[in-house]
């Protein structure tokens, strides 16, 4: 049995861990090291902490799905909707782009994290929070890896899916490994930054708004604005409304070493000039996203970069396609076929 170490809990890893389960479970031993205290990523759901049952996505806000990823994806897209992780959307979102004609969007019911969860739990994984990888080394026919607080750990085979900037901060064996063409694609990676805001509210609030969802185009701070339990179909009189709101990319580059406690009052009374009537929520949760989307993905690249093939050590991630649900599905499988053909 190897030992097969991915690092980073969100989308391609989760589904990666769940490849090899279905395809390899009688060959590998999976473990999963995230450095948050849950799973997601980049496709996370908060909780207010007055009421575990109201929700909000901070992160992806919807799935969409074009003709040709509903087609070449089809088996993901009916597994989580077979699941009722995937509903159609059907709510009101002011603003969207139409990407191509014929596509889907889909909303998450319990939240975006759902379908990591989903994933992670049909991968039988070993799931650890709270480990943050440092070092890399190579050790004879493995590798040892070390984490903040904690101790190394043997692993026959590593799967990188962090943020590529992450992967370059990486000690140990890592740097040395990387060919001078494989630094430069991966230092030209970029990506965009913006934070979120959740406001959640008491049971009974109304936010009497004629939409689930809508892009403002009109302020300089706020880009994206949802009513989450709408946008999901899920209003309920036991739960409170959320609210969600996505900054703009600019304002994000320009406040993205400020403090959260310094950027959250500025947000806020940008909010009250968008939506003056917008009752006080009961509380408010302020997420940074420092590597929010790919905006410059990899060159040349079919979804991952495979830094030592003996012992083996992949990258993937969206950063090695483009950032969405399908570009992070299109990494895991081509790192898994890394994979299969190895182990």
């Amino acid at each position: 049995m190897s030992r097969v170490l991915i690092v980073g809990a969100g989308l391609t890893g989760s589904l990666c861990a769940c490849l090899l389960r279905r395809e390899l479970s009688d060959k590998v031993k999976i473990v999963v090291w995230e450095k948050s205290r849950g799973t997601g990523g980049r496709m996370s759901t908060s909780r207010s902490p007055s009421n575990m049952s109201c929700t909000a996505d901070l992160g992806a806000q919807y799935i969409t799905a074009t003709p040709y990823y509903s087609q070449i994806h089809k088996s993901f897209y009916e597994e989580l909707l077979l699941h009722d992780v995937l509903k159609p959307l059907e709510a009101t979102i002011e603003g969207m782009m139409l990407k191509d004609e014929g596509s889907l969007n889909y909303v998450t019911p319990s939240g975006v994290s759902s379908i990591v969860k989903h994933y992670l739990k049909e991968s039988g994984a070993e799931v650890f929070f709270g480990h943050h990888v440092t070092h890399v080394y190579r050790r004879g026919s493995g590798w040892e890896v070390c984490r903040k607080g904690g101790s190394p750990e043997q692993f026959d085979v590593v799967v990188l899916t962090m943020p590529v900037p992450q992967i370059l901060q990486l000690q140990g064996d890592i740097g040395s490994l990387l060919k001078d063409s494989e630094r430069q694609k991966l230092e030209a990676v970029s990506y965009s930054s913006r934070f979120a805001l959740g406001l959640f509210y008491k049971a009974g609030v109304q936010i009497s708004v004629p939409w689930a969802a809508k892009y403002v185009s009109s302020n300089p701070c706020i880009r994206y604005i949802a009513i989450d339990d709408k946008k999901r179909n899920l209003v309920s009189d036991e739960c409170g409304p959320s609210l969600v709101v996505h900054t703009s990319v600019p304002f994000g580059l320009q406040h993205l070493e400020d403090p959260l406690e310094e950027v959250q009052p500025v947000i806020l009374c940008e909010l009250e000039k968008v939506m003056p009537e917008l009752p006080k929520p009961e509380n408010i949760k302020c997420q940074k996203w420092r590597y929010s989307q790919v905006t410059g993905s990899v060159t040349d690249c079919p979804g991952q970069i495979t830094l030592l093939s003996k012992p083996l050590l992949v990258c993937g991630g969206d950063a090695f396609t483009h950032s969405n649900f399908d570009g992070c599905v299109e990494s895991a499988l081509k790192v898994f076929e890394v994979l299969k053909s190895s182990l």
